[in-house]
């Protein structure tokens, strides 16, 4: 991807504010700008311009694209091994999210903790 990266529209984060709020042990935080939800200090899921990203297995990642039509979520044209964007459709859908969002949650509860980053001093 070339150029500048545009913001995420509000709708979209207000939209990703709320399928994540309430979520237990779930941290929202920014990462290259946009609002990302982190799981034991693992990324769980985010947003990038218009569209979201969550994380899953192996095999929830089959039928993510199979059964949803979700794509491999590829920043800058790289793909990231463990995270596809979910189509629009799903995203507007809460119950469907929802579903999506418990697979996610489910896989990063596997992966080991990540410690706290120290605050950086300046």
């Amino acid at each position: 991807m070339k150029g500048t990266w545009k913001k995420s529209p509000p709708g979209l984060v207000a939209t990703f504010d709320a399928a994540i709020a309430g979520k237990p042990g779930v941290v929202r935080r920014q990462m290259f700008g946009y609002p990302c939800a982190f799981l034991n200090g693992n990324l769980l899921s985010g947003l990038f311009q218009d569209q979201m990203m969550v994380r899953l297995s192996e095999a929830d990642r089959v039928k993510a694209v199979v059964e949803a039509g979700a794509k491999p979520f590829a920043p800058g044209g790289r793909p990231m091994r463990e995270y596809v964007v979910l189509p629009p459709g799903i995203v507007a859908d809460k119950r469907k999210l929802g579903v999506w969002l418990k697979r996610a949650i489910a896989h990063v509860e596997t992966l080991p903790a990540k410690p706290a980053k120290k605050p950086r001093r300046g």
